[in-house]
């Protein structure tokens, strides 16, 4: 763990050229393309699809599981961002997990707004039942707004009856659209990617009429009763800490199987940049690792309950 490597990227997202609390349409176009700068490498595949009538990219890498999924939801505080934006990081995710990451392509605010992401997400989750995937072989993994999603797409799923995934694995969620998290204040000097502002500016675009703490909107004012287990990870240096730390206390009151990350002096989806950062590479592999062996937990659970 390289204290130049950190200050190498916080430099370097210091002087990024997005503004994610500007401009939509010009943030879009600037994210997608520092998102996409670098090509993807050569052994990864990435192919467009629909799954439940969602768009999705299907993002494969060699030795990968086809029987197990990785169900992605990409950040942009649910207006910014692509499935096709989050491929590199899902392949990441892939390599290390040994499976298949399906890049979910929800709809965004503000053209679409709450609930648009969360049906969407719960869409593609049923799809994948509907295949013929059980719940045993699906993670969800979410970064940033995709990490709240992911979460919310976990109550969904839970209220509506349908088998549950095996874990969801989170990283810097976006879990508190009402940004009131101390973190926001006491963190915002040294983080180098986010701004209370432009979070609230996409708040409003994303939530509408609908109130901040809404639980599908905000799932650190949500249920945790009976989710599958999470992983959560977060740098701390970031506005959003609180969020992760607030959502993993909330699944531990709910007794959920939760595991809370807070690696130091990192920023917002630090795993992202696992080319440049040691931690990144941990953080991820703590992750597949985390993600393996609740897989395996149940299908096991699921074997020893069929019929003899």
């Amino acid at each position: 763990m390289s204290e130049q490597q950190r200050r190498d990227l916080d430099e370097m997202l210091r002087h990024a050229p997005l503004d994610v609390g500007g401009d939509v349409a010009e943030a879009r176009v600037v994210f997608h393309e520092m998102m996409t700068s670098v090509p993807l490498p050569p052994d990864v595949t990435a192919v467009p699809g629909q799954l439940g009538g969602v768009p999705v990219v299907t993002v494969d890498t060699p030795g990968s599981d086809p029987s197990r999924v990785l169900l992605y939801f990409h950040g942009g505080a649910y207006a910014i961002g692509s499935a096709a934006d989050a491929t590199s990081l899902a392949a990441d995710v892939s390599r290390r997990s040994g499976a298949r990451a399906v890049c979910v392509d929800y709809r965004l605010a503000p053209e679409h707004p709450f609930p648009a992401a969360v049906d969407d997400a719960v869409a593609a989750y049923g799809a994948l039942l509907d295949q013929g995937v059980p719940g045993a072989r699906i993670a969800l993994v979410g970064e940033s707004a995709g990490g709240g999603l992911a979460v919310a797409t976990l109550v969904a799923v839970r209220d509506s009856g349908m088998s549950q995934p095996s874990s969801a694995a989170v990283f810097s969620p976006w879990a508190d659209l009402t940004v009131s998290g101390a973190s926001a204040t006491s963190k915002a000097a040294v983080d180098p990617a986010l701004t209370p502002r432009a979070l609230r500016t996409r708040a409003r675009d994303y939530l509408g009429a609908t109130p901040g703490a809404e639980p599908l909107a905000s799932p650190v004012f949500a249920d945790l009763t009976g989710l599958p287990p999470l992983l959560v990870q977060v740098g701390s240096h970031e506005i959003l800490l609180d969020d992760a730390v607030r959502l993993a206390s909330r699944a531990a009151a709910a007794d959920v199987h939760v595991q809370l990350q807070v690696w130091p002096q990192v920023p917002h989806v630090f795993q992202a940049f696992a080319v440049m950062l040691d931690e990144a590479d941990e953080a991820l592999q703590s992750a597949a690792a985390f993600t393996r062996a609740h897989w395996a937990a149940a299908e096991s659970a699921s074997y020893a309950s069929l019929p003899s």
